[in-house]
C-alpha cells in the first residue's frame, strides 16, 4: 500500500472517530446544563477546552454562551476542528479512495456529510438538538461497523483501526483532564458537593459509559472509580487501556511495528499500573499530560514508519 493512502486512510478514522466523539459530547453538555441549576452549571467553555479549540474561538467571539459555542464547535467551516470540518475531510478521503473503499462507504459518508452541512443549525436550537446530535452518532456508527462488517481484513482495515483507537484514547483523556479539573475548581463550593454524582454521571454519559460502567464495576459513581474505568478498564471499548491494547494487536500484523508496539504497551502498562484513588488534582494533570504526550509521539512515530514523515495537524 502506499504510504499516501495508509495515511489517508489513518486520519479518514480518526475524522471520524472525532465527529461521533463532538456530537456525544455537546449531547451531553446539554443535558448536564439541564441536570444541574443554572449557577452551578459549568457553561460551555469546557466544550472548547476539551477540543482544544478555545484560541480559534477567542479570535472571533468573546461570548462564551450556548448558541455561540455550539454553533462554532458543530458547524463552522473557519473552525478545522468543527464537526462539519472534521466529516468533510473525512469525505475527502474517502473520495480520493475510492478505489480501495466499498461504495456503499461512500455513499454513505456523502449523505452524511450533506445531511451535516444541511442541518447543522438543527444543533443550536435546544429542541431540535437532541435529534440531530442522535443522526450524526448513528451516522458515523454506521460507517464505523461498515468498516468493520465489509472492508477485507488487510492494510486498509489496519490503518483505519489504528486512527479510531487512537483518536479514541486521546478524546477519552481529554474529556477526564477537563471536567474532572472543573469539578476540582469548585470542590470547595458547599452548593455543588450534593451534584457530584450528577457530575461524574455527565464524564460517563459524554463516551456512552454509564451503563457500562455500572454493570463491569457494580459500584456507585464516583469520582476515583470513573476515572479508573475510562482510563484502565480493558473492556470498555472507549477507555484508553482498551484502545491502546486493541492498536497494539493492530500494528503485531503489519512491518516494522516493534518499536511502536513496546511504546503502546508501556503507555498501557502505566496507566494500568496507576492509583488513581490516590491521585490529587495536580498529579491527575499531570499523568494525563504524560499520556497525551505519549499519545501525540506515538502518532508521530506512525507518520515516521508509515507515512513517509509527513506529520499531518490534529485538528
Amino acid at each position: 500500500m502506499l504510504s499516501r493512502v495508509a495515511d489517508n486512510l489513518y486520519w479518514f478514522a480518526r475524522y471520524l472517530e472525532r465527529t461521533e466523539n463532538l456530537a456525544r459530547l455537546i449531547d451531553a453538555s446539554s443535558s448536564l446544563m439541564l441536570d444541574l441549576p443554572r449557577h452551578l452549571a459549568p457553561g460551555w467553555q469546557p466544550l472548547l477546552n476539551i477540543t482544544g479549540s478555545e484560541a480559534t474561538y477567542g479570535r472571533t467571539a468573546r461570548d462564551f454562551a450556548e448558541k455561540p459555542v455550539v454553533r462554532f464547535v458543530v458547524g463552522d467551516r473557519d473552525n478545522p476542528g468543527s464537526m462539519l470540518s472534521s466529516i468533510a475531510r473525512a469525505r475527502e478521503i474517502a473520495r480520493t479512495a475510492r478505489d480501495i473503499l466499498p461504495r456503499e462507504l461512500w455513499e454513505q459518508i456523502n449523505g452524511l456529510y450533506l445531511f451535516v452541512g444541511e442541518h447543522a443549525d438543527e444543533a443550536v436550537a435546544k429542541r431540535s438538538r437532541h435529534a440531530f446530535l442522535g443522526r450524526v452518532i448513528t451516522g458515523v456508527q454506521t460507517l464505523t461497523g461498515m468498516c468493520e462488517g465489509i472492508v477485507s481484513e488487510g492494510e486498509a482495515l489496519a490503518f483505519m483501526t489504528l486512527g479510531r483507537n487512537i483518536e479514541r484514547a486521546d478524546m477519552t483523556s481529554r474529556i477526564v483532564d477537563v471536567r474532572a479539573a472543573a469539578m476540582h475548581g469548585h470542590s470547595g463550593t458547599p452548593e455543588l458537593r450534593p451534584f457530584d454524582t450528577v457530575l461524574w454521571m455527565s464524564v460517563l454519559r459524554s463516551l456512552s459509559g454509564y451503563q457500562m460502567y455500572r454493570i463491569g464495576t457494580r459500584a456507585r459513581v464516583h469520582a476515583a472509580g470513573v476515572v479508573r474505568f475510562l482510563l484502565a478498564d480493558e473492556r470498555f471499548p472507549r477507555a484508553c487501556v482498551c484502545c491502546l491494547r486493541r492498536a497494539e494487536d493492530v500494528l503485531r500484523g503489519l512491518p516494522r511495528s516493534e518499536s511502536l508496539v513496546h511504546r503502546l504497551a508501556r503507555t498501557r502498562r502505566a496507566i494500568s499500573h496507576t492509583r488513581f484513588e490516590e491521585l490529587e488534582q495536580g498529579a491527575l494533570h499531570e499523568f494525563i499530560d504524560r499520556l497525551q504526550l505519549s499519545l501525540a509521539r506515538s502518532n508521530d512515530e506512525l507518520a515516521k514508519v508509515y507515512f513517509l514523515g509527513e506529520l499531518r495537524p490534529s485538528a
